[in-house]
Parts: C-alpha cells; sequence; structure tokens
C-alpha cells in the first residue's frame, strides 16, 4: 500500500492566525526538546487518512481531522510554526513498523491503548477513550453483538477490534481488510453482514448514510493515546506536557466543534471529558 506523505508548505491565513496564538520558538510549560527531534527541523507524524472526525482526507485531498489537528499543534509548539511537520497516511495495520522503523517519530493515529502493543511502543497519557461497534444495513437482522455468530464481520488489519474478536469469537467468519474505505465498500457490496471499526468513524458514517445504522452494543473500549519509540524517554515527556497544554488551554473542545458536526459532537466530547465507560 502506497503511504502518503506531505509537507504543509503553507496553511490558510485563518488558520496560521489560529495556531499563533500558541505558538512560541519555545512554548510556555513544555520542557526541552530532545536534540534527536530538535535537529530533523519538522515534526514527521503519523496520522490517519481515512478516519473522520480524527484523521482524514477532505475532499480537496488536505489532512483534516482532530487528531491531525493535534500533530500540527505540536508541530508549532515545538519548531515555532504550523508549516514544520511532514504528515504521513498510516493504517492500522502498518501504523507501528512506521513508527519502529523512523518513518515518523509520533503517531497520532486512533492508537488504541493495549498490553500487545505496550511491549513494541510507548504510549503518551491517553487523551480520550474509544468504544468499538457495528455497522450494519438499516434492514439488517442484526441487533446485537451476539447476533454476528455465524455471520461474516468485515475489520481492519492490525485494528483493536480484530483482537478482541479473536479473542472473544474465535469461530467468527471475518474479513480483514486495509482500510476504512475498503472496508465500507464491502459492506456496501454485501460482501459481508457488518462492519466492525471504533464506533467514533461509524457514528459519522450513518449518520450520511441514512441506508445504513449502527448496531448501538459497544464493546472492547480502550483509551487512546500517542505512540512512541521505546526507550525515547524526554521526548516521551514532551509529547505528555503538550496533551496537557492542549486540555489546560480547551483546544480539544475547539477541535471537536471545527471538525464534528453539531449533532453528533456529543459524542466525541464525551469521549474526551467524561470517565471510560465499562462495556464488553
Amino acid at each position: 500500500m502506497t503511504t502518503h506523505v506531505s509537507h504543509l508548505s503553507a496553511l490558510s491565513a485563518a488558520a496560521a492566525a489560529v495556531f499563533a496564538l500558541s505558538v512560541g520558538a519555545q512554548a510556555q510549560g513544555l520542557p526541552p526538546l530532545p536534540e534527536a527531534i530538535k535537529s530533523a527541523g519538522v515534526l514527521k507524524a503519523g496520522v490517519r487518512c481515512d478516519q473522520p472526525p480524527y484523521g482524514y482526507k477532505d475532499e480537496t485531498g488536505k489532512f483534516a481531522g482532530v487528531e491531525t489537528d493535534m500533530a500540527i499543534q505540536i508541530a508549532a509548539w515545538a519548531f515555532g510554526s504550523p508549516d514544520k511537520i511532514e504528515l504521513t497516511c498510516v493504517t492500522a495495520e502498518n501504523r507501528i513498523p512506521q513508527l519502529a522503523g523512523k518513518k515518523v517519530d509520533i503517531l497520532i493515529a486512533t492508537l488504541g491503548v493495549t498490553p500487545e502493543r505496550a511491549r513494541v511502543v510507548d504510549f503518551s497519557k491517553p487523551y480520550r477513550w474509544g468504544g468499538s461497534d457495528m455497522l450494519v444495513a438499516k434492514d439488517s437482522p442484526i441487533k446485537k453483538l451476539d447476533d454476528v455468530a455465524g455471520k461474516t464481520v468485515i475489520m481492519l488489519k492490525g485494528s483493536t477490534q480484530a483482537k478482541w474478536f479473536e479473542d472473544n469469537m474465535p469461530k467468527l467468519e471475518s474479513m480483514r481488510l486495509n482500510t476504512a474505505s475498503d472496508a465500507l465498500q464491502a459492506l456496501k457490496q454485501g460482501r459481508g453482514d457488518a462492519y466492525t471499526h471504533d464506533a467514533a468513524t461509524l457514528v459519522v458514517i450513518a449518520a450520511k448514510d441514512p441506508s445504513l445504522r449502527l448496531v448501538g452494543e459497544s464493546f472492547a473500549v480502550s483509551d487512546a493515546a500517542v505512540g512512541v519509540r521505546k526507550n525515547e524517554p524526554e521526548w516521551l515527556a514532551y509529547v505528555d506536557a503538550a496533551l496537557d497544554r492542549m486540555k489546560a488551554e480547551g483546544l480539544y473542545a475547539k477541535w471537536v466543534e471545527k471538525w464534528i458536526p453539531a449533532e453528533i459532537r456529543p459524542f466525541y466530547v464525551d469521549a474526551f471529558t467524561k470517565p471510560k465507560p465499562t462495556a464488553r
């Protein structure tokens, strides 16, 4: 799969003005930038490109979304300019290899915190939680999670959902694809009975497509965090401090308002502000 890389050489005047309010050569309240990151002169960040509203490409092909803005903000604080960023599209399957291979220095890519992943990457403090759900055709007989027994469920390779079904419904028929767009197409074509993914992504799809609906039973709820390579404590400390500053300055709320339609916004506000719910 081709990895798309973009140097954001220019932001709109409006976007630049927003970021300018919180940009400084040495951002107040943040620890020193590690020399390895500083010497590169640019933040190399892996983000999702097919998971609105967190990370995606808009209709003009530009990077967009809440987590994309998080990455741009860290670059602004680290280097004094939101232009000092190199964004790379990553998938659920290739994001950790991209980080380990030093193609990127940070993952802000719908990365759920799991024990398996913690063995190979270091996680920042969580900045939100995320649950999982299933998307089905509007007239589907599937009403709850257990109804998919004996049916084909579409999921992404390397995803939290794939691991959950391996552990909890090992006899399930699964169709594992690379991207959210491929999975949605497979569902629409009837090649699977349900498509499971982060509920935050599925809420957006269901709101736009009246032929589909959410099953509505949450499962595999986990914290989402930023991923960095193992044994980079100074960089991890910088990222944690940046996340604290985002929260203190109310930036998450601004980004949720910017990227998410009002009718589904409460779902995302809860994910950033309320405790993680209990679910299967």
